[in-house]
């Protein structure tokens, strides 16, 4: 790839991780990073929670954990030679009640099949002693969880490739993509943009900018806006670092928790409802083209049949405060509705396949130049730069 142009389109954390790989690997390879916003980061990578997951929770082998592992140490690494913010207060996932245990036993295997680092079992006074306002029957101590601030490490990703002779063009959206002979160019209302390769890494709108380069519909994304609720002092001093209930293993989503930002302030979420505007924020938000892209894709209906009660209860947790906070206060009983006030929220890109599965792992495909970026959800900022390699390795013998 020595000499020639690479675009990327997407300036999130992932699309911005393989543009400086790129540019790392490959000195004489011009990497060019299209964003339709007027800044980097504007939407998963910077309305997450901030953290850096240790691997506790994906299937041995997957690319999640394959991948989050790597990704870990790497983004360490990164902050530590950056100076960016990275803080390893730790997690505890904590069963509350017996008919959590199975699941929770699962977890357990699962983290230490995957090579969590420092995992412990804890039970009775042993929560306590890590999270004294805590409360369960047992919990998975992962003490290297940590969090930072992913907004400011995809802005250092961008700064890297610049300083590396690319070019990261803002408030520049990707309208078509046309094959040629040698090459392939990208629509924009600004011109034609002609690159030799190129890497869709868009991701609320990843099926959208995907299709236009090879074709292929699906699977589609289906958006979930996660809010947050943010608790009020002095309150917020009462959990040290994260606090997660034992997932449902029929979701990709890992359930309201608490969890502690580099800012200083504790946060209670994300939930997970389902949006109708997939850049929308609020619960009035919506998209007349996203609507349609629910309503044509019968794999939408498929899952909202096998899914519509648990849909049902997020709405109503979105809607009460009460309703949000009886779940979340089992595992802090001194927290309440009383304590938290309404704070921001994010846009999931959930990938959906036609027959209504949820796209779990990592889903990256390379076809004749172009690498497309179709599902990459929780732990993709965490594993970015382990993510770029791999693309970036896939790319090679393309």
């Amino acid at each position: 790839m020595t000499g020639q142009t690479i675009g990327i389109v997407g300036g999130g954390i992932v699309g911005l991780a393989v543009g400086r790989e790129l540019s790392r690997r490959y000195e004489n390879t011009r990497v060019v990073v299209f964003e339709k916003e007027d800044r980097l980061g504007v939407h998963q990578t910077g309305h997450n929670s901030g953290v850096v997951h240790a691997g506790l929770y994906y299937k041995p082998g997957s690319l999640k954990a394959e991948l989050c592992t790597r990704g870990r140490s790497m983004l360490r690494e990164y902050c530590a030679e950056r100076g960016l913010p990275y803080d390893e207060c730790g997690k505890l996932v904590v069963a509350v009640d017996r008919s959590e245990l199975d699941r929770f036993d699962a977890l357990e295997a699962t983290a230490r099949r995957n090579g969590v680092p420092g995992l412990r079992r804890v039970e009775g006074s042993g929560i306590t002693e890590i999270e004294p306002h805590a409360a369960g029957l047992a919990a998975l101590h992962s003490p290297e969880t940590a969090i930072t601030d992913y907004a400011a490490v995809a802005r250092a990703y961008g700064e890297d490739i610049e300083k590396a002779g690319g070019r990261v063009l803002l408030s520049t959206a990707v309208t078509g993509v046309r094959r040629r002979v040698g090459g392939i160019d990208l629509e924009t209302a600004g011109g034609v943009h002609p690159v030799d390769r190129l890497v869709v890494c868009a991701g609320l709108q990843a099926d959208r900018v995907s299709r236009l380069g090879d074709g292929v519909d699906g699977p589609r994304v289906v958006p979930f806006r996660g809010e947050y609720m943010s608790v009020a002092p002095p309150k917020r001093d009462l959990v040290r670092g994260m606090i997660y209930p034992v997932p449902d293993p029929r979701y990709p989503f890992l359930g309201v928790h608490f969890t502690r930002r580099v800012s200083g302030e504790l946060e209670v979420g994300p939930n997970a409802v389902l949006a109708l505007d997939r850049e929308g924020y609020h619960r009035r938000d919506m998209a007349p083209a996203d609507l349609r892209s629910m309503a044509t894709w019968p794999g939408f209906w498929r899952m909202a049949r096998t899914h519509w009660r648990t849909g049902a209860a997020e709405m109503w947790g979105s809607l009460s405060i009460k309703a949000y906070m009886r779940s979340a206060s089992r595992y802090v009983p001194s927290i309440g509705a009383e304590e938290v006030r309404r704070a921001g929220a994010g846009v999931r890109a959930q990938a959906v396949e036609r027959d209504g599965a949820l796209v779990d792992d990592f889903r990256i495909g390379h076809e004749d130049g172009i690498t497309t970026v179709r599902n990459a959800p929780s732990p993709a900022a965490t594993s970015s730069l382990a993510i770029a390699e791999h693309v970036v390795d896939r790319m090679a013998v393309d």
